[in-house]
């Protein structure tokens, strides 16, 4: 099983060497690409003021923030959740800063660079010149985001889930439909593999005298040769 974790932070501001801080953190497990189920949330107290061209975006005041766990008192869960799978975010850089510079405060180790998928370098790899935010993949894909309408980390993680299969080469519905027409079969059989039988093809009188017909037209023929026919003779 191959797992990653698709994740998204909400901030106080664009600049954690500045003070801002996180105040909400969104993670979904996938493995072998698709959701498992398993998710991790939390909003944050960022122990300071929330800008309101900040609070336009994402709709979080200081004051609904008060009184929430301290991003030091979730880091073990938040890590413990995070195992040491690949992580996936639109413009990952930007949450990567944040939550080392969260971690350092916390005095934990900063994310492994190595770990970082970047979905918005991959959608603009494929799509060179187009507009690629999430909103703009979403609606290339089909992928309904008619209730985002603010920046909310829990809906954007279960979008970018969405954006990053398609990414990465789609449902592909041909696959599901095999699974499906082969399911039945399979059930038959009590789940296992279904056995071929061998069903060897008999050539008939006119074909073996059209073959032989053939051979004697060429010079040399393999098949007058073992093991095509027994040694000392035409079998």
């Amino acid at each position: 099983m191959t797992r990653q974790i698709v994740l998204d932070t909400e901030t106080t501001g664009l600049d954690p060497f500045k003070g801002d801080r996180v105040i909400e953190i969104a993670a979904i497990e996938l493995a072998n690409l698709m959701p498992t189920g398993r998710t991790w949330h939390t909003l944050l107290d960022p122990e300071r003021d929330v800008p309101e061209e900040s609070t336009r975006v994402h709709g979080f005041t200081a004051e609904m923030l008060r009184g929430k766990p301290k991003f030091a008192e979730k880091a073990e869960e938040f890590l413990e959740f995070l195992g040491d799978a690949p992580i996936i975010a639109h413009n990952a850089p930007f949450d990567f800063g944040f939550l080392d510079a969260e971690l350092m405060r916390a005095k934990r180790d900063r994310l492994d660079r190595a770990r970082m998928i970047d979905s918005l370098a991959l959608a603009k790899k494929r799509f060179l010149g187009m507009p690629n935010s999430l909103d703009a993949l979403c609606r290339r894909f089909g992928i309904d985001n008619s209730m985002r309408t603010s920046h909310n980390a829990l809906l954007d993680v279960q979008l970018l889930a969405q954006v990053y299969l398609e990414l990465m080469g789609g449902r592909q519905p041909g696959f599901a439909l095999a699974a499906t027409i082969a399911a039945p079969a399979t059930a038959a059989l009590g789940g296992g593999t279904r056995q071929r039988v061998p069903r060897p093809i008999e050539p008939g009188t006119a074909e073996l005298a059209a073959h032989a017909a053939f051979v004697a037209k060429l010079k040399d023929p393999l098949w007058l040769k073992p093991p095509f026919v027994e040694e000392g003779g035409a079998g």
